[in-house]
């Protein structure tokens, strides 16, 4: 595609960007629908700021990452309802209004997360053990809460598991005790395990034979210890390259009002991290 003055600009928003497997996975998306668009990583420190440039060059949208989940909201013009409650926006929809543009945050890390694991396993009446209580554990939390699964919060630092065990109104045990637990998913939301620390999982091997599926939200990398383990334990295991995919593929609809290559996308995410 030759970039020109109707090319739409998208990107993600966040710090460190510049590792992010998200620009191949859009870009070979809009390459293969023949979009007039390009993605591209913005690493921003001052929110603000970037999202008056966002706004002014009427960019088409944008991911959020990490550290800006929560703060960019207070510069948007509306809120999804989900996002609201979820307390966090990774995505931004561009609307063009009375010749403005107006950004529209959306979260779709929980649909990720959903549709990941509803490839191994229905989510309704499910027990789930969800390791993390930052802002991935919370989308996820929710998620598996609006898909009719029960959620236990399983985290190192008390209060803020309590804190996010009354947001979703589930119970919450100290990791320590992670161990004596059992259920039908478990589910790591921490980085524990990404490179370079992939010797480090927080679940023994042999409390995860009670389990049916394990995933892991890290995909650096993609089969982590945990998934490794999990695996050898003969549960099912599904790599946060998927839920990266699908958090993804609900953008790209979002932006474009088109169904996304999903299988293409997946592809190219899986040949990046087979050459890395």
């Amino acid at each position: 595609m030759q970039i020109n003055g109707e090319t739409l600009l998208y990107g993600i928003i966040g710090n460190p960007v510049r590792h992010s497997l998200s620009p191949l996975m859009h870009n070979r998306a809009f390459q293969a629908l023949g979009i007039n668009s390009v993605y591209v990583p913005f690493p921003v420190t001052d929110v603000e700021s970037a999202i008056t440039g966002v706004r002014g060059l009427g960019i088409g949208g944008t991911s959020v990452t990490i550290p800006h989940k929560q703060s960019i909201m207070a510069f948007l013009d509306y809120i999804d309802p989900v996002a609201e409650k979820i307390g966090a926006v990774n995505t931004i929809v561009g609307v063009q209004s009375e010749g403005r543009t107006e950004l529209h945050g959306m979260n779709t890390d929980w649909l990720g997360a959903n549709r990941a694991l509803e490839l191994e396993i229905s989510l309704a009446g499910k027990e789930v053990i969800l390791l993390g209580a930052g802002g991935s554990a919370r989308a996820i939390g929710f998620g598996l809460i609006e898909a009719g699964a029960g959620v236990t919060i399983c985290s190192r630092t008390e209060q803020r598991g309590r804190d996010l065990a009354a947001v979703l109104a589930c119970d919450w045990v100290s990791l320590h005790d992670v161990d004596s637990l059992s259920g039908d998913i478990l589910v790591n939301a921490t980085s524990v395990g990404m490179h370079p620390h992939e010797n480090a999982t927080l679940v023994a091997k042999e409390s995860l034979c009670g389990y049916r599926v394990v995933m892991d939200i890290v995909y650096s990398p993609l089969t982590t210890r945990l998934l490794k383990e999990a695996a050898e334990a003969g549960c099912a295991i599904v790599s946060g390259l998927e839920m990266l995919l699908y958090q993804g593929v609900a953008q790209f609809e979002l932006w474009t009002g088109r169904n996304a290559p999903v299988e293409l996308m997946r592809d190219t995410l899986l040949n990046a991290t087979a050459n890395k």
